[in-house]
């Protein structure tokens, strides 16, 4: 009001009053439109407090677990002994704290969690720690001449089929009664214990240095849980029928991922 006194002592012309208002509307306008654009400050991004052990669910990759805590996948891998392209399985036990520190999360997309039989595993470059067995034992201890390891017969049952892919029978089945004891056929690590694959019932998975893993299927009573040590000779399991139709072991070995022959390494008598 000030400004438009001013113009009338001088007899502004009316057109150039109006003007000058408009002028003045436009300025406080763009004053206080510059006052509102100026930028907001978000919240940084928070992320989950990593425990020390995840364990995998369907539908997990390790990028996505990685970036709920807000660390690097590759790092978790490392941690974990796991190669590239980065596969987990449902039931693994992952370890998420090392140095606790926080690593750079990445985007990049690895394979989504997947049934186990289906993959494989990294192995660790030594052996495992060993855990004191329990009393009962298998028939037969001796070492293989193909591997390093100390293997021993997983059942005392007799056998009731032998290994024969083109039969769909990928490890030997062992025969016997409920209750019966399964002993782990190795040294090793407990990589899953669970009963998600319907067809193998209650299943149990360890693996092994030389890259070998064991498998352990249709089982009653499990006595171990993923991330656990085992030893040769160590009761791991009961004898079952979850998943088939007939009390019965079946008993698979794997090397690098592809079934074997179990009578390859596992002692003849």
């Amino acid at each position: 009001m000030h400004l438009v006194s001013q113009y009338r002592l001088f007899a502004v012309p009316s057109a150039l009053l109006k003007t000058l208002v408009l002028s003045t509307a436009v300025i406080s306008t763009v004053i206080l439109s510059g006052c509102a654009s100026k930028p907001q400050i978000h919240n940084a991004t928070r992320y989950a407090t990593a425990p020390d052990y995840y364990t995998v669910r369907y539908g997990d990759t390790l990028s996505g677990i990685a970036a709920r805590y807000g660390l690097g996948y590759v790092s978790v891998a490392e941690m974990n002994d796991i190669a590239p392209p980065y596969r987990i399985y449902v039931g693994q036990s992952l370890r998420l704290k090392d140095s606790g520190s926080r690593r750079t999360t990445t985007t990049q997309a690895v394979t989504q969690a997947a049934p186990i039989q289906r993959q494989s595993v990294q192995l660790p470059t030594t052996p495992v720690q060993s855990v004191a067995p329990v009393t009962s034992a298998p028939v037969v201890v001796a070492s293989s001449q193909v591997s390093a390891l100390r293997w021993v017969k997983p059942s005392n049952g007799a056998v009731i089929a032998n290994f024969n892919v083109a039969s769909n029978v990928k490890g030997i089945r062992y025969g016997g009664n409920q209750g019966d004891p399964i002993f782990a056929a190795a040294d090793g690590q407990v990589v899953y214990a669970a009963d998600g694959l319907k067809e193998y019932g209650n299943l149990i998975l360890i693996k092994h240095i030389d890259g070998y893993i064991t498998a352990y299927a249709h089982t009653s009573k499990m006595n171990v849980s993923s991330g656990q040590n085992v030893t040769a000779g160590q009761k791991i399991a009961e004898m079952g029928s979850t998943g088939t139709n007939r009390t019965m072991l079946e008993f698979q070995v794997r090397l690098n991922g592809k079934p074997i022959n179990p009578t390859n390494v596992l002692p003849i008598n």
